[in-house]
């Protein structure tokens, strides 16, 4: 019950402020800042999802091998394969974000 609450007003303090930052003009400024501000905030959210993602797969291969020893090298090649995805889709947010900056 906590959390959602927590939730609710993080919600709702951000639907609060959004209408003023629309509503600012940009005058000289070219908005580069705040799309560099916006790529490293991207990249950090792509980062942490593949750590979580990695580690997932990689406690469940760790689990996998301790029930089944003798599928090692099955278990192995998969999680080798699984991780190599998560790490590909983090390096395309990289290559995403640096092409738009």
């Amino acid at each position: 019950m906590k959390k959602a609450v927590m939730l609710l007003a993080v919600v709702l303090v951000v639907l609060l402020v959004a209408p003023a930052v629309f509503a600012q003009d940009t005058g000289a400024t070219s908005g580069k800042g705040l799309s560099a501000i916006a790529a490293g905030v991207g990249m950090a959210i792509a980062a942490f999802g593949a750590a979580l993602g990695q580690g997932k797969i990689a406690s469940s291969a760790c689990e996998g091998v301790a029930r089944n020893p003798g599928a090692a090298g099955a278990i192995r090649a998969a999680m080798i394969l699984g991780l190599v995805f998560v790490e590909t889709l983090a390096l395309f947010t990289l290559a995403i974000i640096m092409l738009k900056v």
